[in-house]
């Protein structure tokens, strides 16, 4: 009877196509999510992935605008935020943080002010602020499995020297690693991410799946492997599963992913604060 259960539960995905699309890019994405998320939480860095989606948002409407592909110039406006954000950051004097909130600010009105220049893709334009990972067209898997696999190689490519200024970043610097090139280009990997990750749960909530994975790994993890590995954990069951709730109970997928992830943050956090759960 059990095992019915399971295989009714499952079934959407063994039957249906467009389930099955977003299950395949839903899980590369959150892969990407959770891994960057992890550097992001650590640096201090959190807000970086709310102000990208905010840029991203004045690309798709662009992209709207243009009848041109709106992931794509959205992933170019997300870029060149990202080295702008690291610029600023680098030759201001400025914190990181007012770069983000600057670019946040600045992108989302610019997408507002698009957005009403052409008043008739409107509902397209509520796709990508709120997710729309059934609908992924089979180029958009592609797309993202493609773009989540360089972030992810790239990752481990540095590894070792982006976790050496995670934690210690004047001794990084000391030891001759360009830490301001390594900045930059953890924050192009996060424009990346972001804009993959806005046909998951869209422009709105897409820091969501960067920040609550990786949170809920830290809070369990004895270490950093461990921690990217909760992290994977999280995003990928919060996807799954969020998935197969969003068909069973007719909801949106994207709310769905969200808050099965922050449930489970809240679970492991109260377990840790309880002393049930010890780091593994």
């Amino acid at each position: 009877m059990g095992n019915m259960s399971f295989l009714t539960l499952i079934d959407p995905f063994i039957r249906y196509g467009f389930l099955q699309r977003a299950l395949l890019a839903g899980l590369f994405i959150a892969v990407a999510c959770a891994v960057l998320g992890v550097f992001l939480v650590l640096r201090g860095e959190s807000m970086i992935g709310h102000g990208l989606a905010h840029t991203a948002f004045a690309g798709v409407a662009l992209g709207l605008l243009l009848d041109m592909f709106p992931l794509g110039i959205a992933l170019a406006v997300a870029i060149m935020a990202a080295l702008l954000i690291s610029r600023i950051k680098e030759g201001s004097g400025l914190s990181g943080d007012t770069g983000i909130a600057i670019f946040s600010s600045v992108g989302f009105a610019l997408g507002i002010v698009i957005a009403s220049l052409a008043r008739g893709f409107n509902v397209d334009l509520f796709a990508y602020l709120f997710g729309e990972i059934l609908a992924i067209s089979p180029l958009e898997v592609w797309l993202s499995v493609s773009l989540a696999l360089v972030v992810l190689m790239t990752i481990f490519l540095f590894y070792s020297r982006l976790v050496y200024m995670t934690f210690d970043r004047e001794s990084a610097r000391a030891s001759g690693i360009r830490v301001d090139r390594l900045d930059a280009l953890l924050t192009v990997l996060t424009a990346v991410t972001v804009v993959l990750g806005m046909k998951v749960v869209g422009i709105i909530l897409v820091s969501a799946l960067v920040v609550l994975p990786a949170a809920a790994g830290l809070q369990v993890a004895s270490n950093f492997k461990k921690a990217l590995m909760f992290a994977v954990l999280n995003a990928t069951m919060s996807v799954g599963l969020g998935l197969l709730l969003s068909y069973h109970l007719d909801i949106p997928a994207s709310g769905a992913v969200v808050l099965l992830s922050f449930l489970f943050f809240g679970i492991l956090f109260v377990l840790r604060k309880a002393r049930i759960f010890r780091s593994f």
